[in-house]
C-alpha cells in the first residue's frame, strides 16, 4: 500500500497532446452520472466498452491531515488494517480474492485522501463491490490485538525503508515540521512518527473508522464495460443500507506565511555527495495561483533553458541534478528546489546560485513560447492521469471531492492552459520574490563544513538497530467476530459471471530496405502513437576495461543535433507536446517516443535528427559524465543497489561485461573520452540490428511512409553481437554480507543464474514461480510481511533477456530480522519444491488465465508485447501458448518446474546491511561463515 502520491506516479504513462499555437487541439469529454445514495455516498459512473474490464475506486476525504499530534500516521496505518478482514471477509482473503479472479487491488494514502481500488475482470465487478462495501461498513468489529501488531510492524518497515534506510530519506521530515506551526494538519509526514505508530491503540483505529470511513465522507466511482442498471442496483445493494455518520465539514485553507527564514542540517549516514533544499509556502489547489506557481516552477527549473539550469549546471558546475515543482494541496502548498551538489561542493555557493538564477530570471525573462512549451508539457502531465480506466477514476474521485464535481476536469484543463506571463510574473513577486524561505542541508557524515551558513541542527534522532522499535505480536486464540445486522447474506461471495475471453490484437509487420524490421498494431481509442526503436546491443558491447560507453553514447544522442543546440531540440520536442529519449541498457539501445498521432511524421524527423545527426556537444558531454559519476558514488550508499550490482557480479560472472552496472565505474566513467562515443556510435548504431515498434492511431501505409527519410539515409553495417558465456548455478549456496553501518534494515537478495526469455520453459519457471513470491498472496510476502512483520515486502521473480536469465528473491528487513528472514527465505523455498498442492495450481491457473483481460488496455503495454516478440523471437500468439500450458497445468507438472528452477541449495545469498549488528549470526544458517564484500 503505497503512498497516493507515488501510487499515482506509478499509474502515469506517456499519453500527450498537444498544445502547439495553430493546431486545432482534441476536445476533452469523460461522460460520466453523478448521483448520490440516501446514506450520503456520492457514486460517479463512467461507461468505458473499449476493454473487458472494470475498475472500482473509493476514496475517503481523510488523510493525514485530518490527524493530531502525538496520533500521527493512523490515516495510513489504518489503511494497512483495511486490508486485513472483514465481518464476512477471512484474514488475507482480500488479495487472494480478488486475484483468483485475475484482479489487482491496492491502497494509497496521502495528506488529504485515501483510495482504495480494485480492477477486475467486468465478470467480477460485483465481487469488488462485495469486498469494497465490507470493509466500509463491515469492518471494526475484526480489528485484533494480533492483526494491529502485525500491521504496526509493516508500517514501521515501510518507514524504514522509504525514509531511515535511504539518502536524504529525512528532508521531507524535517521540511515539514519547520515549514508549518506546531498542530498544522501538515506539520508531520504521511508515514506518522515511529513513536506514534507503536502506541497506537485498537481503540484509536476503531474511533477513526467510525469516524471517517463512513458513505458521507466518500465519492465511489466505477468505470469500464458495465451494464448501468445492473450496477446501479448492486451499487444499491452492497452500498444502500451501510449508515450514514456525522457530518465531517471539509477543511478549510490554512495557507501560512514564514517570519523569518530558517535552515536546518543534518550529517546523513546514507549521503555520498551534499544537498541543498529550500521551500516557499504558497497556496492551496485548484486557485488561480497555484496554476500559476505550477508553470513558475516548470519555468524556474526544468529544462536546459531554465535559470537554474544555466546558473548551477552550466556556468558554475555546482550540479547536474535540480528539481523545481510546486505542491498544491488541498490546505496549501509549497514550491520548492532540490540541488543535489557534486562531491565536496559547500552548499553556501549553491544557495547563492540560487539567487542568481532567481536574478536572472528577472533581468532576462522568459518568452511566450517557453511558456507554451512548459503549458505543454503540464497539459501532458494532465493527459496522463486519466489514460487508462484506473487513473482515469482516481481522477473523477479527486475532482469530486476536492472540486465539487467530477466534471472538474473540464475547467482543470482550461485553468492550466489560461496562463499568462503575467500571471507567473505576479505569483513570483507575491510568493517567491525576497520572501523567507526554509532551507536543509543534508551533507556526508563527517562533512558539516558543506552546510549552508546559518544552519542548525535538524535535531534528528535516529532509531537504534540495537533497540529496534516493533510491536510484540502475540498468537491469539479465534475470536468470536460479532455481526453486524445487513438485509443480505454477506457471508456469500457472489458467483462472477462467465469470464472475458482474451483478444490479441491483429499485429503487422515489415522491413525496411536498409533491414529495420517493423511491427506495429493499430490502436485508435485515443488519437496518440507510442513508439520505440530498439538497438540491440547495448552494455554487453562494451569493452570490459572501459564499460559505460554504450550507456553514455546514448544519454548524448538526446544531447542536440548538428542543427539544433541542446536547448532547441528539448524546445522542438516540447512544443510538439511529446516525449523523446535515447536510453541504454544491458542488451540495448533504445528510442522511446510518444507523440499526438497527427505529430507522428514530426516527431519521426526529430528522431532522423538525433539519430544520424547527432551534435556531440562538449559542454552536454562534460555534464552527463560528472552526473553519471556523482550517482555511481551515491549508489555505493544505497543498500537496495549494492545488494543488487553483488548478487549480479556473482551470478554473471565478474568476468562478465553485464555483472557491472550498465552505467560504468566511476573510474571507467571518467576516462571516457567523445572519440570513445563516437566509435561506438560508427560501429553499433545500425538499422540491421534494429527493430521499429509502433502503437496507436496510426497504419501501416501511414508509419512505412513517414520512415521512408530515415531508412533511406540510414545505412546498414555489419554489427557483431556478442556471444556471452555465463555460469551455471553455484555447487552449493554460500552467503555474502555488504556492510553499511548503521543500517536500519538489512537489504537481502536471494538469486542464480536461470533461463533466458526465448527458453521453451520460461513460462513453466515463471509459472512455477507464481505462489512462491509473484504477488501479496505468495508465500514469501504472506510469512515475512503478513505473518512475521519483518518487512515491507518480500518477492521472487524470473527475469529472462536475449542473451542470459535470472531468478531472485529479494525482501529489505527490519535490521534486528536478519537472521530470521533469510533462514525463512530458505526454508520457505525448500517447503514450495517439495509438494505442491491443489489449491496451489488452482489459484495461479484462476488468476494467471483471468487476469489476462487486464494486461492489454495500454499503448503501453501492447508496445511491451511488441517488445517481447521482436526481441525473443516469440511467436505473435505466444500469450495464447502460455495460457494452454497453464489450463494444462497439475500439481505434478509445476512440482518438477519449481525442482528445477528454484532449488535454494545453489543459490547466492547476498545481504547488505549493519555487519557489526547482523554478520555473525548469520554463520548459524548453515550456508557456512558470510563471505564480506568490500563495499
Amino acid at each position: 500500500m503505497k503512498k497516493f502520491l507515488q501510487f499515482l506516479l506509478i499509474l502515469l504513462v506517456s499519453v500527450l497532446f498537444s498544445c502547439t499555437t495553430g493546431m486545432k487541439e482534441p476536445s476533452l469529454s469523460i461522460p460520466n452520472e453523478k448521483y448520490t445514495l440516501s446514506n450520503g455516498l456520492t457514486v460517479i459512473l463512467n461507461e468505458d466498452k473499449s476493454d473487458p474490464l472494470v475498475a472500482q475506486v473509493i476514496l475517503y476525504h481523510v488523510g493525514s491531515n485530518r490527524e493530531t499530534t502525538g496520533k500521527t500516521g493512523f490515516a495510513h496505518l489504518f489503511e494497512h488494517m483495511m486490508f486485513q478482514r472483514s465481518e464476512n471477509v477471512g484474514e488475507d482473503q482480500f488479495f487472494k480474492i480478488i486475484e483468483r479472479a485475475g484482479g489487482s487491488l491496492n491502497g494509497g494514502t496521502g495528506t488529504d485522501q485515501t483510495v482504495y481500488f480494485e480492477m477486475v475482470p467486468n465478470n467480477s465487478l460485483e465481487t469488488a463491490m462485495w469486498l469494497e462495501s465490507d470493509r466500509m461498513g463491515y469492518l471494526a468489529n475484526t480489528v485484533t490485538a494480533t492483526s494491529f501488531a502485525q500491521q504496526q510492524n509493516v508500517v514501521q518497515n515501510e518507514k524504514r525503508q522509504g525514509v531511515d534506510n535511504r539518502p536524504y530519506g529525512f528532508t521531507r521530515y524535517v521540511m515539514l515540521k519547520n515549514l508549518y506551526p506546531q498542530g498544522h494538519p501538515y506539520s508531520w509526514d504521511v508515514i506518522g512518527e515511529m513513536e506514534d505508530l507503536k502506541n497506537a491503540t485498537i481503540d484509536d483505529v476503531k474511533a477513526f473508522h467510525k469516524r471517517f470511513y463512513i458513505p458521507n465522507n466518500a465519492t465511489l466511482v466505477i468505470s469500464g464495460d458495465f451494464n448501468r442498471d445492473s450496477v446501479k442496483a448492486m451499487i444499491e445493494k452492497y452500498y444502500g443500507e451501510i449508515p450514514s455518520g456525522e457530518n465531517i465539514p471539509d477543511p478549510s485553507p490554512m495557507n501560512i506565511t514564514l517570519s523569518e527564514t530558517k535552515k536546518f542540517y543534518h550529517e546523513d549516514n546514507f549521503a555520498r555527495t551534499p544537498q541543498y533544499t529550500m521551500v516557499f509556502p504558497t497556496c492551496e489547489q485548484f486557485t488561480k495561483d497555484s496554476y500559476s506557481l505550477n508553470v513558475l516552477g516548470q519555468l524556474l527549473g526544468q529544462g536546459k533553458k531554465s535559470p537554474l539550469y544555466k546558473v548551477l549546471v552550466k556556468e558554475k558546475n555546482l550540479t547536474a541534478n535540480i528539481s523545481a515543482y510546486n505542491s498544491p494541496m488541498e490546505l496549501t502548498g509549497r514550491l520548492q528546489i532540490s540541488v543535489t551538489a557534486n562531491p565536496m561542493v559547500r552548499l553556501d555557493s549553491v544557495e547563492k546560485a540560487i539567487f542568481k538564477a532567481f536574478q536572472k530570471f528577472e533581468t532576462e525573462k522568459f518568452t511566450e513560447t517557453d511558456l507554451e512549451r512548459v503549458k505543454a508539457r503540464i497539459e501532458t502531465s494532465f493527459y496522463s492521469t486519466i489514460a487508462s480506466t484506473l487513473s482515469k477514476s482516481i481522477q473523477l474521485a479527486s475532482y469530486n471531492e476536492f472540486a465539487g464535481s467530477p466534471d472538474f476536469i473540464t475547467k482543470d484543463l482550461e485553468m492550466r492552459k489560461a496562463v499568462t506571463m503575467e500571471d507567473v510574473w505576479d505569483v513570483y513577486n507575491r510568493y517567491i520574490k525576497d520572501k523567507n524561505f526554509i532551507a536543509t542541508s543534508f551533507v556526508p557524515k563527517g562533512q558539516s563544513s558543506l552546510v549552508a551558513s546559518g544552519s542548525v541542527s535538524a535535531g534528528i534522532v535516529e532509531e537504534d538497530i540495537n533497540k529496534a522499535i516493533s510491536n510484540e505480536v502475540i498468537a491469539a486464540k479465534e475470536e468470536e467476530i460479532l455481526k453486524t445486522p445487513s438485509k443480505i447474506d454477506r457471508t456469500i461471495a457472489p458467483v462472477p459471471g462467465p469470464d472475458p475471453s482474451l483478444k490479441i490484437p491483429v499485429i503487422w509487420t515489415g522491413e525496411a530496405p536498409n533491414g529495420m524490421k517493423i511491427y506495429g498494431i493499430e490502436h485508435h481509442e485515443v488519437p496518440l502513437v507510442t513508439y520505440s526503436i530498439v538497438i540491440k546491443g547495448g552494455h554487453s558491447l562494451d569493452d570490459i576495461a572501459k564499460p559505460g560507453v554504450a550507456k553514455f553514447t546514448a544519454q548524448m544522442l538526446n544531447e542536440g543535433t548538428m542543427n539544433k543546440t541542446p536547448e532547441e531540440l528539448e524546445e522542438a520536442i516540447q512544443l510538439l507536446g511529446a516525449s523523446i529519449s535515447v536510453s541504454g541498457s544491458d542488451e540495448n539501445i533504445t528510442v522511446y517516443v510518444t507523440s499526438l498521432a497527427r505529430n507522428f511524421e514530426k516527431t519521426i524527423s526529430l528522431v532522423e535528427e538525433m539519430l544520424l545527426e547527432p551534435r556531440w556537444d562538449e559542454e552536454m558531454f562534460k555534464i552527463d559524465q560528472t552526473r553519471t559519476i556523482n550517482n555511481l558514488k551515491r549508489s555505493k550508499a544505497d543498500p537496495n543497489y549494492l545488494a543488487g550490482i553483488n548478487l549480479y557480479k556473482l551470478i554473471l560472472g565478474s568476468d562478465n561485461i553485464l555483472s557491472i552496472d550498465s552505467n560504468g565505474t566511476e573510474e571507467s566513467v571518467a576516462a571516457i573520452t567523445m572519440d570513445d562515443l563516437k566509435t561506438f556510435f560508427e560501429k553499433n548504431i545500425s538499422p540491421s540490428v534494429s527493430d521499429f515498434l509502433v502503437v496507436g492511431d496510426v497504419d501501416q501505409k501511414r508509419v512505412e511512409s513517414a520512415l521512408v527519410g530515415l531508412n533511406s539515409r540510414w545505412t546498414a553495417k555489419q554489427v557483431q553481437l556478442p556471444d556471452l558465456r555465463f555460469a551455471s548455478s553455484p555447487e552449493k549456496s554460500a552467503i555474502y554480507f555488504v556492510d553499511v553501518p548503521g543500517a536500519k534494515q538489512s537489504v537481502i537478495n536471494i538469486g542464480c543464474p536461470a533461463l533466458r526469455r526465448n527458453s521453451p520453459d520460461f513460462n513453466k519457471a515463471n509459472v512455477a514461480n507464481f505462489m512462491l513470491g509473484a504477488s501479496p498472496s505468495a508465500r514469501l510476502f504472506t510469512v515475512l510481511r503478513e505473518e512475521k512483520g519483518y518487512t515491507y515486502g518480500a518477492y521472487s521473480n524470473f527475469e529472462g533477456q536475449r542473451s542470459f536469465g535470472t531468478f531472485s528473491a529479494n525482501a529489505a528487513v527490519r535490521s534486528d530480522a536478519t537472521f530470521e528472514s533469510v533462514r525463512l527465505f530458505k526454508e520457505i523455498m525448500e517447503q514450495y519444491r517439495s509438494d505442491v498442492s491443489e489449491e496451489t495450481v488452482s489459484f495461479t491457473k484462476s488468476s494467471m488465465l483471468k487476469s489476462n483481460a487486464l494486461r492489454f488496455e495500454t499503448s503501453y503495454a501492447l508496445l511491451n508485447m511488441l517488445n517481447d516478440i521482436s526481441q525473443y523471437d516469440l511467436p505473435f500468439d505466444y500469450v495464447k501458448e502460455e495460457e494452454e500450458y497453464i489450463r494444462q497445468l497439475t500439481p505434478e507438472k509445476m512440482l518438477e518446474a519449481a525442482q528445477e528452477y528454484i532449488d535454494p541449495s545453489r543459490m547466492y545469498f547476498v545481504i547488505a546491511g549493519d555487519a557489526k549488528t547482523q554478520l555473525k549470526n548469520l554463520e548459524k544458517i548453515g550456508l557456512g561463515k558470510p563471505v564480506l564484500i568490500e563495499n
